[in-house]
């Protein structure tokens, strides 16, 4: 497959419009049309319906094989030349949402101080954003964190052989609003949660798809859905009795008018890791070692 190609059929399927995939690829709508028919050709399938324009099955699961294909392409480029593309005098770091911590922060704040002519970029992004960008070379430090199984490695996405550190751990909790049943013990079990309402916050919190995959069933229904990354939104959300939720416990006990009752089982952990893709340098590499506590 071309990998033009490729990469100009899955412009019309993120937009659903010869038109506007165009317009972002600086071709004509007749080449993009011309693209896609192209790749159907070589294929031999339809991968697009015309009007509306829309995946067809085939066209589904090949966007599927796409999009990591492209981004590790890209990547692939940018661990090449990334040594010498690299700004010296600008970090650039992406954090996801629950990887915004006071000590982060700290160290930001002491890295200008040190260094006052280095310009710092934080973008807040989703998590699987962070390891793509960092593959891409739009960052050059990546903050992801998630909850997994004690001493496990977080699960990213496979876009390139990036270097992962692990930066810290700690136990988990369960928000709980006032006068809830259990606001009383010092640890609930998940599986006594299990038919209690929960809000899910994928990004902003423990997504609840993962909490359902660790337990094993369809339990833990949905009441609420949250598809922002502001931590704060979801804390008053569960003050509000909107449903139930699963936090680091630094960041739930942040929380006013809940409960934040410790995960005694399954055992879990909030795990928090740095990514890169090159041995950082200057800035970045005392963000690293200042994250990692040797400096």
């Amino acid at each position: 497959m071309d990998v033009h190609l490729l990469r100009t059929f899955v412009a019309v399927a993120q937009r659903s419009s010869f038109s506007d995939a165009a317009r972002e690829l600086g071709y004509t709508q007749s080449a993009v049309s011309q693209h896609v028919a192209s790749l159907e050709n070589d294929l031999g399938v339809a991968l697009l319906a015309r009007r509306p324009v829309s995946l067809t099955p085939a066209g589904a699961r090949l966007l599927e094989h796409a999009r990591p294909l492209l981004l590790r392409l890209e990547a692939a480029r940018v661990d090449v030349s990334q040594p010498v593309a690299s700004p010296a005098d600008h970090l650039r770091l992406g954090v996801s949402p629950l990887a915004v911590t006071a000590r982060l922060v700290d160290v930001l704040t002491r890295i200008r101080r040190d260094h006052p002519r280095t310009r710092v970029t934080l973008r807040v992004l989703e998590r699987a954003m962070v390891a793509a960008q960092v593959a891409r070379g739009s960052l050059d430090i990546g903050v992801v964190e998630g909850v997994v199984a004690a001493n496990d490695p977080l699960q990213l996405p496979d876009v390139g052989p990036l270097k992962t550190t692990g930066v810290h751990e700690e136990e988990v909790a369960v928000l709980l609003p006032a006068g809830h049943p259990l606001e009383g013990r010092e640890r609930v079990h998940l599986a006594t949660l299990s038919d209690a309402q929960w809000i899910d916050a994928p990004e902003a919190a423990t997504p609840l798809a993962q909490l359902r995959t660790i337990c094993g069933s369809d339990t833990l229904p949905g009441a609420f859905s949250y598809e922002g990354m502001e931590v704060q939104t979801v804390l008053e959300l569960a003050a509000r009795g909107h449903g139930l939720v699963v936090l680091p416990r630094s960041v739930a006990q942040r929380a006013t008018r809940v409960t934040a009752v410790a995960l005694a089982s399954p055992k879990l952990v909030h795990r928090t890791e740095l990514l890169y893709n090159h041995t950082p340098q200057g800035s970045a590499e005392e963000l690293v070692k200042a994250l990692l506590g040797h400096g």
